[in-house]
């Protein structure tokens, strides 16, 4: 009897789960409105419109300073960011032996400008008395010789001045024009060793960007011709004119160096920043392209994905592996093939499963 109760039991337990998993299949089913969305349909394309390369913006005028002259760093005048003017006062190098040379040329120069001018006395006085026949020619040859050497003497001094005051230069270092201080590597104190940078410097507003093309496509490129540059970490398209053309590769591992000035503009960019630079020239090759707008991607952390069209008209997310931008679209190397259609844009906020109208 015990035996038949606990099945009865087991029994109705099973039917009223099996009841309640039935009422959780109808609540959870997937009332809501459609969501209005726009599709496109994927293209590929024989070749790329343009040619792309990557690049970085730098100032076009800058300049790293460093001195000829080992010694302590007395003073640094400057900050990271600050405005300099032109002759400006950066840093101070110890100098205190260019000062003792200084005086060792200065008394130099005394010496050399005493000798000269006895010289040039007796010089001048030997010359009234060869004329008058009362020295001889060996008596004025030995006057001008003298006179000629101590002459030579001052200007050996004078121009050993001129050596310890360009030493002096190079133990203040000055700004060689105004813009904005962008390093500094030396501190109050450090040693200075020649021809390390101690302080580096831009103008500020114009920008050039230094590209980097590969044999095969460098004699496409031409001088003065419009490119399409996009800076990549703040996503903001600029122009650009190519100013110059390398035509050797030996320093740079087989990439042409290009010079691209950029046009003026409002957008907040900053020497470092890398771009993408898209020359008017026709890319070599015959692999297709799947491309998508950019608009249409959407990221999460390092996955980048799209919204595509299921045939019961709802929304699935696509993880993607990109490749380079073009312009406002970018080359989809895997995870979408041609003639697939995805969203562009939504009227609502997209997942998994959302239902779509397709407008």
């Amino acid at each position: 009897m015990k035996k038949y109760i606990y099945l009865l039991s087991l029994t109705t337990a099973s039917l009223f789960m099996a009841s309640c998993g039935s009422d959780d299949k109808k609540a959870v089913a997937n009332n809501s409105p459609a969501i209005p969305v726009t599709v496109s349909q994927i293209t590929s394309n024989g070749n790329s419109p343009f040619l792309s390369v990557s690049g970085k913006i730098q100032a076009s005028n800058s300049a790293d300073l460093s001195t000829r002259m080992m010694g302590y760093v007395n003073k640094v005048h400057v900050n990271v960011g600050d405005k300099v003017n032109k002759g400006q006062l950066l840093v101070s190098i110890n100098n205190a032996d260019l000062q003792a040379k200084q005086a060792q040329v200065n008394a130099g120069i005394t010496e050399a400008t005493a000798a000269f001018n006895n010289a040039q006395k007796d010089y001048n006085r030997y010359q009234s008395l060869f004329s008058s026949a009362s020295a001889s020619q060996k008596e004025m040859d030995d006057m001008t010789a003298n006179f000629e050497m101590s002459k030579a003497r001052l200007e050996a001094a004078k121009q050993m001045k001129n050596e310890i005051n360009a030493q002096f230069a190079y133990s203040n270092i000055t700004a060689p024009f105004s813009g904005t201080v962008t390093s500094k590597s030396i501190e109050t104190g450090d040693m200075a060793n020649p021809g390390v940078p101690l302080i580096s410097i831009e103008t500020p507003g114009n920008f050039e960007v230094m590209a980097m093309v590969p044999e095969t496509e460098i004699s496409q490129i031409k001088k003065d011709s419009e490119v399409a540059i996009l800076v990549k970490s703040i996503n903001k398209n600029l122009k650009g004119k190519v100013t110059e053309v390398s035509s050797s590769a030996k320093n740079t591992g087989g990439q042409y160096l290009v010079k691209i000035a950029l046009d003026k503009t409002d957008v907040n960019i900053l020497s470092g920043m890398f771009v993408s630079v898209q020359f008017p020239v026709e890319k070599q090759g015959t692999t297709e392209l799947v491309l998508i707008p950019t608009e249409a991607i959407v990221t999460n952390g390092q996955l980048s994905g799209v919204y595509t069209v299921t045939q019961s008209e709802t929304a699935m997310l696509r993880w993607l592996r990109l490749g380079r931008t073009y312009g406002d679209q970018v080359e989809v190397l895997s995870g979408l093939s041609a003639d697939e259609a995805y969203i562009v844009s939504s009227e609502g906020k997209l997942y998994n499963g959302a239902k779509i109208s397709i407008q």
